[in-house]
């Protein structure tokens, strides 16, 4: 159960964010690396896929421990978490993607390379299953009780944990590229560049880890129930959200919000069966990940 002042204070939070309310910049600094953690090496990366973001390609996370969350935020303490090692997709799941997979595109700003969007959480939970089953993989979701088989081998969402680690790619920074707000246009597609609506995939630079758009474009579901203070009593390893809640996690950013909104540690939240185009479906998106021992795909 929220506080009434915290509920008060998210609510402004996302107000503020979706007028284009930017917060005051913070002093510039070079990203930092977390003692301990080695870059994670690229791999089972398709071939041509940085230059066709449309073929399916994974990036190899080595897994390891950081600093989780953002101290200027009230549902983000900092504290101290590990995860395990994963692949998660190197880009945002397209349409072409989504279609060839489903057969449909909830889309609305359609094109073949932008971002799959106005899809519900359990849409998202679909496309894993059955993209699992084209793969001969394990489904990890029970799509009756959307309950998570975490040691199932095929595609799933991130866990906010495993997103945040992977955003982050060791460094401690507000953003994984440094402090200054300035710089995001590099890396995402947000509400000062994006023209008015999300961009084909793949067209900013990745962070350190060559994963791209994981700042911008569109707000990425996680797998996790979002609750104000989870961080407080999170477990140290491997945590994977509250078991309940009316909300779910999303992280990212999106193309009409803020820079503000791009930072690694900031935190979203909407109703996993949210419908109302006019106000935002638009900007939720997804990428996969699964078990970093699960064979490659051919």
């Amino acid at each position: 159960m929220r506080l009434p002042v915290l509920r008060t204070l998210l609510t402004a939070v996302t107000l503020a964010a979706l007028t284009g309310c930017d917060r005051p910049e913070t002093k510039p600094a070079a990203p930092t690396s977390v003692p301990g953690i080695t870059p994670a090496p690229v791999t089972n990366v398709v071939p041509g896929a940085a230059a066709a973001p449309k073929a399916t390609a994974m990036v190899s996370i080595t897994g390891g421990k950081f600093l989780m969350g953002d101290k200027d935020e009230i549902d983000a303490p900092l504290h101290e978490v590990v995860v395990g090692s994963f692949l998660m997709d190197r880009y945002l799941v397209t349409q072409e993607q989504f279609q060839k997979v489903t057969g449909t595109n909830p889309s609305r700003w359609k094109g073949d390379q932008n971002p799959v969007e106005q899809l519900r959480w359990s849409d998202a939970l679909g496309y894993c299953n059955k993209r699992s089953e084209l793969e001969g993989l394990q489904a990890c979701y029970d799509l009756k009780t959307q309950q998570c088989n975490f040691a199932a081998n095929g595609y799933r969402l991130p866990t906010e944990a495993e997103w945040e680690y992977a955003c982050r790619a060791g460094t401690t920074t507000a953003y994984f590229f440094g402090d200054n707000p300035t710089k995001v246009g590099t890396y995402a597609w947000f509400e000062k560049n994006s023209d008015g609506h999300p961009r084909p995939v793949g067209q900013k630079q990745p962070n350190p880890w060559g994963l791209y758009d994981m700042t911008g474009n569109v707000w990425q579901w996680c797998n996790d129930f979002y609750q104000v203070d989870y961080y407080a009593g999170s477990p140290r390893e491997n945590p994977r959200g509250p078991k309940e809640g009316p909300n779910k996690v999303l992280r990212g950013g999106a193309w009409r919000f803020s820079a503000d909104n791009c930072r690694s540690g900031y935190r979203y939240n909407e109703s996993p069966g949210y419908a109302d185009v006019c106000f935002g479906y638009d900007i939720y998106g997804f990428r996969c990940v699964r078990q970093a021992s699960a064979p490659a795909a051919p």
